[in-house]
């Protein structure tokens, strides 16, 4: 079955199991319009109420953890509903999000530009990402091809840091990170 021949959740589905509620994003992924963005939305004040409660090591621990559950709730929930990699499945967004926010500066004009230049690597799917999607079935595969988006993002968003002249030594585990100084 294909994405677009696929059945639109509802909240009976939603709620009928817990990889369901987590892969749709607790709840986000039943948005009539563009699921995969508002739960890439959802991840931002995700992340401000993680942030505040983890310390960046246990942080990034928990969205690694974040990811296995994804894997296995996405697998799940895909099989449930017949379709791979359904498009209101939207765990992968958020969860490729908060990664990306984490290594971010935490300036609100670095956070939105990080914001559109996720949102097109995960729509666009640029080599390997489309292959990726493509070719990586399960729940895993649902999960890698965000997480890919999210290393492009990431990329760019050093990139342009490089390029507005932000220096970003090697950093040291006790060391704060390179924009915390700027």
């Amino acid at each position: 079955m294909t994405r677009a021949a696929a059945t639109r959740p509802t909240a009976g589905f939603l709620l009928a199991h817990p990889a369901h509620f987590i892969a749709l994003g607790f709840g986000t992924g039943l948005s009539p319009v563009a699921p995969g963005t508002v739960g890439t939305l959802l991840a931002i004040p995700l992340y401000a109420v993680l942030a505040e409660w983890l310390a960046p090591p246990v942080f990034a621990a928990t969205i690694a953890g974040m990811f296995v559950v994804g894997i296995w709730a996405c697998g799940r929930t895909g099989r449930a509903l017949g379709v791979a990699d359904h498009g209101g499945m939207n765990w992968d967004e958020i969860v490729a999000f908060l990664a990306v926010l984490l290594l971010t500066p935490p300036e609100w004009g670095w956070r939105a530009f990080a914001f559109v230049a996720f949102r097109f690597f995960d729509i666009v799917k640029p080599p390997p990402i489309r292959a990726l999607d493509r070719n990586v079935k399960g729940g895993f595969g649902v999960m890698l091809d965000d997480a890919v988006a999210a290393f492009y993002t990431l990329l760019v968003l050093a990139a342009v840091k490089w390029m507005l002249g932000w220096p970003c030594p090697t950093i040291r585990v006790s060391s704060p990170p390179c924009w915390a100084n700027a």
